[in-house]
């Protein structure tokens, strides 16, 4: 079987749970960093390290989203407990959410779940899909209602509640445009240290955003991953990032993803010739083996969660027996996973 015709099962890998990573690590650049050449050999090094391995004239593109503090605990009218998880706002521009909600089957149409006296959120519609349509209801602003009484959306698999620290370390330290409900992960291990010694290198860095949604931790159900229904999320590539990246591969230069999000942008708006377009929009591209990429030379990563999409990517960049064996190297040499994890650097 070639790797462009791969099952779901392909991308299994036994991970201990000891593995994963609950909180982050003390410092952002203290980070393993695993690097993968195309070669298949592997180094380990330490996150701060990428400044020495990415080379002046080449682009950084980040992501600058933001996660809004979008878990809101409040009571149901008959005082049992609520859940609502804000996933993006409506085009509607009537202040208006699409929300998933627990529990579901107690939560209708027409239900006001109370959450301070200052706020409380109206069910306003049951949408096929079974999300919510939401209004938020407050006598302060929402951005500030959220503040209050928003927490931090953590994966399910940190298997703990948010606590203060996450409302900065579940965040970049770049991050301007609020809007995501999960971190752009791999962007997590910079610090503000780092971007300048790349910046004073000569390293160019380039920012758009994609806002990271509740789909990304939605595992491939199917086994022919053809199958899938791919989750669409909204970006913007501004025009200076657009000319920057476009700049860079015509003098030569490589382009450097800081995630799956940047590399999923990048490939949706860029043409047959890799040339990226400056433009507004959404998008639902499934990168698997089998992808030909036509801008993004290098990917800087977390380890994903087994059957993934975003594992698939990986694999189709670095091809999949070496990420896999990559994988395998890193359970072994006992690397911390996921959002709060360690990093890998594809070369």
């Amino acid at each position: 079987m070639t790797t462009q015709h791969l099952p779901t099962s392909a991308f299994d890998y036994e991970l201990p749970d000891e593995l994963i990573a609950r909180y982050p690590a003390a410092q952002r650049d203290e980070s393993r960093l695993l690097v993968l050449e195309r070669t298949g050999d592997i180094e380990h090094r330490t996150f701060r390290d990428i400044v020495d391995l990415i080379p002046a004239g080449d682009v950084l593109v980040l992501n600058e989203t933001r996660v809004l503090p979008a878990r809101i605990l409040g009571k149901r009218p008959g005082g049992g407990e609520a859940e609502v998880l804000l996933l993006e706002r409506r085009p509607d521009g009537a202040g208006t959410w699409e929300a998933l909600v627990r529990p579901g089957a107690r939560i209708r149409a027409g239900r006001v779940i109370h959450v301070a006296d200052e706020f409380s959120i109206e069910v306003l519609d049951v949408l096929p899909n079974g999300n919510r349509v939401v209004r938020l209801v407050t006598d302060v602003p929402e951005d500030e209602a959220l503040r209050r009484w928003g927490r931090m959306p953590l994966p399910p698999y940190i298997d703990r509640a948010a606590e203060a620290t996450d409302l900065e370390r579940y965040q970049t330290v770049y991050g301007t445009a609020a809007g995501s409900v999960a971190a752009p992960t791999a962007g997590l291990h910079f610090t503000q240290s780092v971007l300048d010694r790349l910046a004073a290198k000569g390293v160019k860095i380039a920012r758009i955003v994609l806002h990271v949604g509740v789909g990304t931790f939605r595992p491939v159900e199917v086994e022919d991953p053809a199958d899938h229904e791919m989750h669409a999320e909204r970006f913007t590539v501004p025009a200076d990032a657009a000319e920057m990246i476009n700049e860079t591969r015509a003098a030569g230069g490589k382009v450097w993803a800081v995630g799956t999000t940047v590399t999923r942008t990048l490939e949706s708006v860029a043409d047959s010739h890799g040339r990226i377009r400056a433009c507004d929009g959404s998008t639902a591209l499934f990168i698997r083996p089998g992808y030909e990429f036509r801008v993004v030379d290098r990917l800087l990563t977390n380890f994903h969660l087994p059957k993934s999409t975003l594992l698939m990517l990986v694999t189709a960049l670095g091809g999949y027996e070496r990420v896999m064996n990559a994988y395998a190297t890193a359970v072994r040499e006992r690397y911390r996973f996921y959002s709060y994890g360690d990093a890998m650097l594809i070369l």
